[in-house]
C-alpha cells in the first residue's frame, strides 16, 4: 500500500513547472520524484523510467486488495483509461474495459480507484446550474489520472512525439488532464456539460457562479461549442464568467469575460 498512498498523502506537494513549456509538463508531470529528477538531471528518459517503475508498483499493489476488490478488475479499469480517453466521446464505457462488461462488474473497482486518489471522476450534468452536484448524471462520467505525466506514460506515448510537436491525437486528453489538475483548487469537483449543439469540457462552481472552461490546444481558438453555450447563457441573463484555455506555442493563456445583463 505504500506506493498507492504515496501520492495521495503528498498531494499538496505537487509542483507545476511554471517556467517550463507545456510540452515538458506533459512529459514530467507533477509527481515530486519526477520533478526532483528533472531539476537534478534534466533528462526526460530518466523521468520515463521513474513513471514506468511507479506504474509497476501500482499494479503490483493491486493484488494485495483481492479480499476487498477483484484485483484483476482494478487492473483492467486502470489500464483502460488511455483507450477511454482516446475515443471521440470520452465517456467511460464498461464495454471498453471488457467486452460485454457492465456496471455491476466494475463498480467496486472504480470506487476503490477513485477513493485511492488514482482516478479523478468528472460527472456529466443535465444542467449547468448551481449547485452542480444535484444535476449529476450518475451513469455518465469521464475518468482522468491524478497526474498528467503518468497518463502520458501509461498511454505509451514516446517523449519525442510531444517534444517535436507532432500531430499526436492524444495531446487533447493530456491537455484536459492538465486542466483538471488546475481546477483541483475548487471545493466542488468540476463537471462537464453537453447538449445537441455544444459541449463544455469543464464546469467549475465558485460560490453560486458556474464557470465554463473550454480546453483548446495548439493555435486552435475557435471554441465553437463555447460560443454556443455563452450565447444561451447570455439569453437567459445568468451571471457567469467564461474562461477559454488555449495553448499558444508552449504556454497557456487565460481570458475571462463577464456576461452582459440587460437592465
Amino acid at each position: 500500500m505504500s506506493s498507492l498512498k504515496y501520492f495521495k498523502k503528498n498531494a499538496n506537494d505537487y509542483q507545476v513547472i511554471a517556467a517550463g513549456s507545456l510540452q515538458l509538463y506533459f512529459i514530467i508531470g507533477g509527481m515530486p520524484e519526477c520533478v526532483s529528477s528533472w531539476e537534478r538531471y534534466n533528462d526526460t528518459e530518466i523521468i520515463s523510467q521513474i513513471q514506468r517503475e511507479r506504474t509497476e508498483l501500482y499494479e503490483n499493489d493491486f493484488p494485495k486488495h483481492y479480499g476487498k476488490v477483484n484485483s484483476g478488475r482494478l487492473l483492467m479499469v486502470f489500464r483502460s483509461i488511455p483507450a477511454q480517453l482516446a475515443k471521440l466521446n470520452e465517456k467511460f464505457m464498461y464495454g471498453a474495459v471488457r467486452e460485454g462488461g457492465r456496471a455491476r462488474d466494475f463498480e467496486k473497482a472504480i470506487e476503490w480507484l477513485v477513493s485511492a486518489g488514482i482516478l479523478n471522476r468528472v460527472f456529466n450534468v443535465s444542467k449547468a446550474e448551481h449547485p452542480l452536484s444535484v444535476f449529476d448524471r450518475q451513469g455518465c462520467f469521464k475518468f482522468f489520472l491524478f497526474d498528467t505525466g503518468l497518463l502520458k506514460s501509461v498511454s505509451g506515448i514516446d517523449n519525442s512525439a510531444i517534444l517535436l510537436k507532432s500531430d499526436c491525437q492524444f495531446k487533447d486528453p493530456l491537455t484536459e488532464n492538465y486542466t483538471l489538475q488546475l481546477c483541483g483548487q475548487f471545493q466542488t469537483l468540476p463537471r462537464y456539460f453537453e447538449d445537441k449543439s455544444s459541449e463544455i469540457d469543464f464546469l467549475i462552481q465558485r460560490g453560486t457562479e458556474i464557470i465554463p472552461v473550454e480546453v483548446k490546444r495548439g493555435e486552435d481558438k475557435s471554441a465553437s461549442s463555447f460560443k454556443s453555450y455563452s450565447g444561451k447563457a447570455a439569453e437567459t441573463c445568468h451571471p457567469f464568467f467564461q474562461t477559454v484555455i488555449s495553448g499558444k506555442r508552449t504556454y497557456y493563456q487565460y481570458t475571462a469575460v463577464s456576461c452582459r445583463q440587460s437592465g
